[in-house]
């Protein structure tokens, strides 16, 4: 397979244009036409899925039944749902802050209640949220400094970026041990800008390590906008400096990104190394909910009606029709989309995505918090 590099600057999208349609995007093949009806079905599920954990946290806080920061992942679902369909169970990832969903996404293909398969159930994503004693981090963050080596998920730092070389280095030592494994990071755009970054990405180019770096680019770094953290038309243009593809894939069409980092995967698989996927899509709130009324205030109320213009929901429907796998009755049920969580209701998404996060919060709220002399604990190593 030929080295693929970004087009030329001039035919890519500026940072302005990120949610127009129709922008030019290239891969190295549709990997979306060997997607059986069944995965395209469940694909879609899967966003809703990712944007009613959003709403439902939201109203749970505002009914006084959650405490805690809240990170958003709303409007950048296509990103998790498209990039982690195709992957094997073996494979690993590290997600961030925003990609809360992706921690039980993970293997979750046709399989949500499977708790063996290997992501972590809603039960224990629901419990870590609530601080219970059935979470993985038992109350110690209610968000996503989580993770599992039992399930390949590398734990998520607030440090964007840094878990990139952690993730080279589990791919490096699973080569060693004769493994094919493929890690799927996760950071956003701002931290690209950070030197970690670089040496993490230029060291997995090096050594040919099977890392995908996926950058969520957003267009905000927390109130930094991306034009003041990165001086190149795309930040996938930082691939040229390491020799390594740098893709870009429109975050708001679930099969577009599936294209893409599928492209990116077998790539790495194959033994060529690592890959930059640059998803751009727009953040739909502040950078937490303790930013929101923040944010109203250093964007643009027009820059954020366009943002959210083009929703990954309403994108994958259209999609769907136009492939004849959802009659045009069908397509009229469930619009979720362009609704904020205090207009989205129950009956904007699917019965069986309401009962499966039903299940995850009843979970949560009857399990008990741990029990105040386990603070101590995995702080200092403990004596046998």
């Amino acid at each position: 397979m030929p080295l693929q590099t970004t087009t030329d600057a001039a035919e890519l999208p500026s940072h302005d244009q990120v949610s127009d349609p129709g922008i030019r995007h290239f891969a190295t093949k549709r990997y979306r036409d060997s997607l059986t009806k069944e995965d395209c079905l469940e694909m879609f599920r899967q966003l809703y899925l990712a944007r009613y954990f959003d709403v439902r946290l939201i109203k749970e806080k505002k009914r006084g039944r959650l405490r805690g920061t809240l990170y958003s992942s709303h409007n950048q679902e296509a990103i998790l749902v498209g990039s982690l369909f195709g992957l094997r169970s073996t494979d690993w990832i590290s997600p961030i802050h925003r990609d809360m969903p992706a921690f039980f996404l993970k293997d979750a293909k046709f399989q949500w209640a499977e708790l063996d398969r290997m992501g972590l159930s809603i039960q224990q994503v629901c419990s870590q949220v609530w601080g219970r004693v059935d979470s993985p981090g038992r109350a110690r963050d209610n968000w996503s400094h989580i993770g599992s080596k039992e399930k390949r998920i590398i734990h998520s730092t607030s440090m964007l970026a840094g878990t990139i070389p952690v993730a080279a280095g589990v791919v490096y030592a699973d080569r060693m041990n004769g493994g094919d494994a493929v890690v799927v990071t996760y950071n956003g755009e701002g931290s690209t800008a950070q030197g970690v970054f670089h040496e993490a990405v230029n060291f997995a180019a090096v050594h040919k390590l099977p890392v995908v770096t996926i950058i969520e680019n957003n267009q905000w770094a927390y109130g930094t906008p991306v034009r003041l953290g990165c001086a190149t038309p795309d930040v996938a243009d930082r691939a040229k400096g390491f020799g390594i593809p740098g893709y870009i894939a429109d975050g708001q069409d679930v099969f577009d990104v599936y294209d893409k980092v599928m492209s990116a995967v077998e790539f790495a698989r194959s033994g060529q190394g690592p890959s930059i996927v640059e998803c751009k899509t727009f953040r739909a709130y502040g950078h937490g909910d303790h930013d929101d009324d923040r944010a109203n205030k250093y964007r643009d109320p027009a820059e954020i009606e366009h943002g959210r213009l083009r929703d990954p929901i309403a994108v994958c429907r259209q999609s769907l029709l136009d492939l004849g796998y959802i009659s045009a009755e069908e397509a009229e049920m469930f619009i979720a989309e362009g609704k904020n969580a205090s207009e989205a209701t129950n009956e904007d998404f699917p019965p069986e995505v309401v009962d499966y996060l039903n299940s995850g919060i009843e979970f949560a709220l009857a399990s008990p918090q741990p029990e105040a002399e386990e603070g101590g604990m995995w702080v200092f190593k403990e004596s046998k």
